[in-house]
């Protein structure tokens, strides 16, 4: 008889975004200035980020970790007197680096967002008649939301899942890839579903971290597209291109 391996399930997220990413998400939804950012709260909102992803068992990458300690070295920076700056011609806030890559990056995100806009309108002035659309993915806007939304969500779930259960992934993989088609099944027949009736039918804390891996891995497959109408505001879940193309 084969012996089914138990090996924790490991998602791994190449196509997702990176710490600088992150910070900006934390930065947008706390509604905080980036050029004065209260070192301490993001802290500790990063390391709790980091702390979800470990608990899933997701793979995160080390430039993650490098972000973690660049923040924490900030942070004891900011807490110690200014007398411990006197040594130096001038006293700098700790924080200027930390701001100006964050600036940096955030511009050429934004020109990049720009030209894929402006390659998807030139994709469009040469196109065959269009085909009949169904109307319900025309209410959602083409606003796809990135990984931190995504554990956004998930956290406001597990917040509500009852606490008797243990955090711990050892499932086997075989589990979470039933979950997988168990979830395009049902966005397949519904032909799109909010996020939180995904977890309608979880009742441990086990099934409902099984269920956010497998909706993960159907993302980064392209298989799922998850949609917002706005920042921060309900997830719907549609199928994604791979799917449609048979992947």
């Amino acid at each position: 008889m084969e012996e089914i391996s138990t090996a924790p399930y490991e998602v791994r997220l190449e196509v997702f975004e990176g710490p600088l990413d992150l910070l900006l998400h934390l930065i947008k939804k706390s509604e905080i200035n980036i050029y004065d950012i209260p070192i301490a709260l993001i802290t500790h909102q990063y390391l709790e980020y980091l702390s979800l992803l470990k608990s899933l068992n997701l793979a995160i990458a080390g430039e993650f970790l490098v972000m973690a300690a660049t923040l924490i070295h900030i942070k004891s920076k900011t807490l110690l007197p200014p007398m411990e700056f006197e040594e130096e011609e001038e006293e700098t806030d700790p924080r200027t680096e930390l701001v100006r890559r964050l600036v940096e990056y955030k511009q050429f995100k934004e020109a990049a967002d720009q030209l894929w806009e402006r390659e998807k309108i030139w994709q469009n002035v040469f196109w065959k008649e269009p085909t009949p659309v169904a109307s319900e993915p025309e209410a959602f806007p083409p606003l796809e939301v990135n990984l931190f939304d995504l554990l956004d969500a998930f956290k406001e779930i597990l917040e509500r899942a009852p606490e008797n259960h243990s955090m711990a992934i050892t499932m086997e993989e075989l589990s979470v890839k039933d979950k997988m088609n168990l979830i395009l099944e049902e966005i397949e027949k519904e032909n799109s579903i909010a996020f939180r009736m995904l977890f309608q039918k979880d009742h441990t804390r086990m099934e409902i971290v099984v269920t956010f891996l497998a909706l993960l891995e159907l993302v980064r497959l392209g298989l799922i597209k998850a949609m917002q109408v706005e920042s921060f505001g309900p997830i719907r879940l549609f199928q994604g291109e791979g799917h449609k193309n048979g992947g």
